[in-house]
């Protein structure tokens, strides 16, 4: 029998707070275009890989938000628009 394993979601009412906590923590997160976000440039993801998983897990699943998370960083201006061709 297949056991049911409960995982923590994100409320869509935290999306302000994960984004302060990812920033404080030297990520800079941002909207790419309108529909992905990065948590910020590889090598500030490795610099700071324990606090974004103690972010990760204080805040739970969030794939679901992806796009509300992403009208959330473009709100407050953080977001690249990539071009035609790929370019920011």
């Amino acid at each position: 029998m297949a056991e049911s394993i409960k995982q923590k979601l994100m409320k869509a009412s935290d999306i302000p707070t994960f984004v302060d906590d990812v920033v404080k923590i030297g990520c800079d997160i941002c909207a790419i275009g309108h529909n992905r976000y990065v948590l910020g440039e590889i090598d500030e993801m490795d610099a700071a890989a324990d606090e974004l998983d103690r972010i990760g897990n204080k805040y739970g699943d969030r794939d679901f938000l992806k796009s509300e998370i992403v009208v959330y960083l473009r709100s407050i201006g953080r977001y690249i628009d990539v071009g035609a061709d790929g370019a920011g």
